[in-house]
C-alpha cells in the first residue's frame, strides 16, 4: 500500500474516532457502553497511527514480489 493510500486510511480512522468521541460525555465513564465507546475511540487512533505511520512495515506489503 502507498503512501497516500495509507494517509487516506489513517483519515478516515481519524474521522471513525471523532464520530465516536463525540458520543462520549464529560468526565470518567461511569456505564458498560461509555468504557466501550472510549475503546472505540482509543483503537480507532491507534489503527489511524498504524495505517499513517507503519512503524512495523505491516501495511505497506512486504511480502509483495517485485
Amino acid at each position: 500500500m502507498d503512501r497516500r493510500k495509507r494517509l487516506i486510511v489513517g483519515g478516515l480512522w481519524i474521522g471513525v474516532a471523532i464520530v465516536m468521541a463525540t458520543t462520549l460525555e464529560v468526565g470518567l465513564p461511569t456505564s458498560a457502553s461509555a468504557v466501550a465507546r472510549l475503546f472505540v475511540v482509543a483503537v480507532a487512533l491507534f489503527l489511524a497511527a498504524v495505517y499513517a505511520l507503519d512503524p512495523w512495515n505491516v501495511v505497506s506489503d512486504p511480502f509483495r514480489q517485485g
